[in-house]
């Protein structure tokens, strides 16, 4: 890497740390370089542009829940074991040092929703690619005859994404153990009726 290189690198974790309490929207160029103690002007030549910050930061978190959540969880036997894996690893995320305000992506929805722009593009298509992640572990689970054969694989992707995210959300205004005890249950829940032999 280049001293350049490095040094946005670093920036963009702090940037990453900061949007997770401020959210996208407040996060400025002029509020990162009081973060990190550089000039505007420097930064300026890093990013040009609020929106071209929000799409870095965007990316960054995207290579990071990927290192965090994914790539472990694809070290797990194929089938249940790495659906376990995806859902527990993504439970962990939201915990994470380098993400002081919580879950980057419940900002980013929240906020982008009805925002066109290349950031909002990047957050869908993070999010798309994700779902259909998790469609797939569970089409491989089938695949290996721990899910049954006719499970809608895409539903169950479904109610993962709907349960890890409620989690995410209402760890923030309810008891974070009460909020994950909750979602631990209603998972367990879909995986005994996803078993092709139900215990």
């Amino acid at each position: 890497m280049t001293k350049g290189e490095d040094t946005r690198s670093a920036v963009l974790g702090s940037a990453l740390a900061l949007a997770s309490t401020v959210g996208l929207e407040g996060l400025t160029i002029g509020k990162l370089a009081e973060h990190v103690g550089m000039s505007k002007s420097g930064l300026f030549a890093h990013f040009s542009s609020k929106e071209n910050l929000q799409v870095a930061v965007l990316e960054e978190a995207i290579a990071r829940f990927v290192g965090f959540v994914v790539t472990p969880a694809l070290r797990q036997p194929r089938g249940e074991p790495r659906v376990r894996a995806l859902f527990e690893n993504w439970l962990a995320w939201t915990r994470a040092e380098f993400l002081p305000g919580g879950c980057i992506f419940v900002v980013a929805i929240v906020e982008l929703d009805d925002r066109p722009g290349p950031a909002r593009d990047r957050l869908i298509a993070s999010q798309k690619d994700w779902f259909d992640t998790l469609a797939h572990a569970a089409r491989i689970a089938v695949e290996e005859k721990h899910f049954r054969k006719d499970l809608d694989c895409q539903q169950l992707a479904h109610e993962v994404y709907s349960i890890a995210y409620g989690y995410h959300f209402l760890r923030s205004i309810i008891d974070p153990a009460e909020a994950e005890r909750r979602s631990r249950h209603a998972f367990e829940r879909l995986i005994a009726d996803a078993r092709a032999t139900r215990s």
